[in-house]
């Protein structure tokens, strides 16, 4: 297991006692920022502050660390880094708001693209050759890459704050964006449908995910300790729109910017409101009813209009996500589907190593 101190990099390896313990304590020039472990090839990329990519052998008792090659991939701190084995390619993002590629044998640098704001998500799809990048401005850049070329495919704008998170399913073609906004929107890319549905189920930014591809569940983290695992085996519902009105579109009575109709009909304007299932602008009355609607991927309670309430079922307010609390602000999380572990590394510069079986399976 690694973890990225100040100007430090650490293997730590389970020792006959159950504990973990380093067996490597190598010194950086510059505080590390980020990395990328290969176990094929035991290739450890590390991004450090100065911008700079070092890159690593790990020895196969995991006691050794043999530098390879450092990259100038940055002109300030690294944010992510990617390695792509079948292109010998190494991703990287960096606070100088360039995306670049460069080839991990020659370390050569193939390309690069600006992007709108300092990007803070990375996924790659190897079979398309396709990158997505998440911003901290909330939005997702896709890149069709060349070998030192790239063309803007299109960019995704759906979530309030920056993006914090990306994971991207390659079976069924799904991207998976988190964000300071407390939300998750998962992007229907393979389907060519368009559709964007969102996942509600933390009080604060969501910091990391991950997906068990063998079992289609999602596995988000946030600042508010929590881990939420979906089940993206069922068949979600998209949120609709807000519709705009004047007026409420239930009972017909003025919103407080109608001044003519409040004239005419002698009534004081109220203020608007959404149900969330049926996306009609309604007044507080008309939406006095709180309810979740998982399949919508509310987890939590909000609010619906009266008749909306009325028709959703038990059934259809059965949860599709599990609740964990692992009391520390996740910051990166790391899951390993053959064994079933999640590894979590928080704020409090504590790594926790959970079972995820009961649950992932």
């Amino acid at each position: 297991m690694k973890r990225k101190y100040a100007g430090t990099v650490r293997v730590w390896l389970k020792r006959d006692s159950g504990q973990y313990w380093p067996s490597i304590y190598h010194v950086m020039p510059s505080p590390c920022s980020c990395m990328s472990f290969n176990p094929e090839t035991r290739r450890l990329s590390i991004g450090l502050d100065n911008g700079t990519i070092s890159e690593f052998i790990l020895s196969e008792d995991y006691n050794k660390m043999t530098p390879v090659k450092n990259y100038q991939a940055h002109q300030s701190r690294v944010t992510m880094i990617l390695f792509v084995l079948e292109l010998e390619w190494v991703l990287s993002t960096g606070q100088d708001k360039q995306f670049a590629w460069h080839c991990s044998e020659s370390g050569q640098r193939l390309g690069g693209y600006r992007t709108s704001a300092v990007a803070s998500g990375l996924q790659f799809d190897v079979e398309t050759r396709h990158v997505f990048i998440g911003d901290h401005s909330g939005q997702v850049t896709i890149l069709k890459l060349e070998q030192e070329n790239c063309t803007l495919v299109t960019t995704f704008r759906g979530h309030t704050g920056g993006v914090t998170a990306l994971c991207w399913d390659p079976v069924q073609r799904v991207l998976f964006s988190g964000s300071s906004d407390h939300s998750v929107i998962m992007w229907d890319i393979g389907g060519r449908k368009g559709t964007a549905i969102e996942l509600q189920g933390h009080n604060d930014k969501v910091q990391a995910l991950s997906y068990a591809q063998h079992t289609r569940q999602l596995i988000s983290c946030g600042g508010d300790g929590g881990i939420v695992v979906w089940n993206m085996d069922v068949e979600r519902q998209e949120t609709p729109e807000w519709l705009d009105s004047d007026s409420c579109q239930k009972c017909d009575q003025p919103f407080f910017w109608n001044f003519k109709q409040m004239w005419d009909s002698k009534k004081i304007g109220l203020r608007q409101h959404h149900c969330r299932k049926c996306g009609k602008a309604v007044c507080g009355k008309c939406s006095s009813k709180r309810s979740s609607i998982p399949l919508m991927g509310f987890e939590f309670e909000v609010r619906v209009c009266d008749s909306c309430h009325e028709s959703i079922t038990d059934e259809e307010r059965a949860p599709t996500a599990t609740f964990h609390d692992s009391k520390h602000n996740i910051v990166h999380v790391h899951f390993d589907a053959t064994r079933g572990w999640l590894l979590t590394s928080g704020t409090d510069k504590v790594i926790k190593l959970w079972d995820m079986t009961p649950v992932v399976s």
